[in-house]
């Protein structure tokens, strides 16, 4: 089973033909696969996916029904609805000090990193990554052309500056920073991200902040660089804190320092999205008002519930931010097997390869109800 989810993509010589190389450089998600496998299993412990396991509130619902009754169903502009864009301006300014900061509403979080990586990756660019990392940055910069450098934050995923330090090269392009982490739930220090906006700021780097999981904080502030360095691209939605995961809605924002950057992903946007879902914008608008501090306290909980109920049994660190858990798996075996063995069991997990070029740990998403995540974790103990 694990093989058909993980293995590797074949096609024949005649289909190669027709595919683009570019295609042939990636592989079908994983987490998707085992997302896609949740379907055909009866009542499975589903600790694969990364959405939220409470549904939208139901004032932004009505807010998104107004505006499709109201006739908001056709194209916004393509950076998005004028009064949405002045919205997060304005947070993003209060967020970050920048001035009058551009911005760009996006198909989600991850249509945003899609833009950005095809306005400024050349073939040959490297783009720096802290290991383990979200699956979507590989892929995208392997399918551009350009060079992953891994730089591993094992066994504790701090942020590795000094190793981060020691990988620029000429070619070094942007370096990633992702804060609340999928899949390790860490938060970097302040003292981390002002020590690599130094390091950028003398070497004239781009960092692309993904911050999709700053709602999801548990034991204090989330540090965002963007206080620290302005030629940041800061990446936010709507998706994970609001529960719109469906709804594919994020923003980009840059200061003055990148704008002709963000006025090149605008333009990619007119000949790929157009535009982020209309109707949705209109509600995106009052999520950005909305209290969502109770649905992050059940969310320290439920961190706090799979914490304790794996420490006794696994090596892990306990997640400070959005709503993974990276667990090491038991010694002598590989991730991948420990995962065909969860699987076997009822219980679905994510092989930590999909995240990170080493297969030792896996991925929990704890964005489950408290009694899946209870039957989960003492499935998962009781295989060791």
């Amino acid at each position: 089973m694990i093989d058909s989810l993980f293995g590797a993509c074949y096609c024949s010589v005649t289909m190669k033909k027709i595919i683009a190389d570019r295609a042939m450089k990636i592989d079908a998600s994983g987490i998707r696969k085992v997302f896609a496998l949740a379907a055909s299993m009866k009542d499975p412990v589903n600790f694969s996916i990364g959405q939220p396991d409470f549904d939208v509130p139901e004032e932004l619902k009505e807010q998104a029904i107004k505006a499709i009754r109201e006739g908001f169903n056709k194209y916004s502009q393509t950076a998005g609805d004028i009064n949405l864009q002045q919205k997060i301006s304005e947070q993003v300014q209060n967020d970050t000090g920048w001035q009058n900061p551009s911005v760009l509403v996006t198909s989600g979080v991850s249509g945003g990193i899609l833009l950005s990586f095809l306005a400024m990756i050349n073939p040959g660019d490297e783009v720096i990554i802290p290991d383990p990392y979200f699956v979507i940055y590989k892929h995208i910069i392997n399918m551009l052309g350009g060079k992953c450098v891994y730089v591993d934050s094992y066994p504790d995923f701090k942020l590795p500056v000094e190793k981060i330090a020691q990988s620029i090269t000429d070619k070094t392009k942007i370096i990633i920073l992702n804060s609340p982490c999928n899949p390790t739930g860490m938060v970097y220090t302040q003292d981390e991200i002002e020590s690599i906006a130094k390091i950028a700021r003398e070497k004239d780097i781009v960092i692309l902040s993904d911050e999709i999981y700053e709602k999801f904080c548990y034991d204090g502030p989330c540090p965002s660089i963007t206080k620290f360095y302005d030629k940041t691209i800061l990446m936010r939605g709507f998706g994970k804190a609001y529960a719109m995961t469906g709804w594919r809605l994020g923003y980009i924002a840059v200061s003055d320092s990148l704008k002709e950057v963000i006025e090149q992903m605008i333009k990619i946007q007119q000949y790929t999205f157009v535009c982020a879902p209309a109707p949705l914008q209109a509600a995106a608008i009052a999520a950005l008002d909305y209290d969502m501090s109770a649905f992050v306290d059940r969310y320290r909980l439920k961190r706090d519930m799979v914490y304790n109920g794996l420490k006794d049994k696994f090596e892990l660190v306990k997640p400070q931010g959005a709503f993974y858990a990276f667990v090491k798996a038991p010694d002598g075996i590989t991730a991948t097997k420990f995962v065909e063995k969860a699987i076997a069991n009822n219980v679905l997990i994510i092989p930590g390869n999909v995240f990170s070029e080493k297969d030792t740990h896996f991925r929990i998403s704890f964005a489950a109800s408290d009694e899946k995540i209870q039957q989960g974790t003492e499935i998962l103990c009781n295989l060791v």
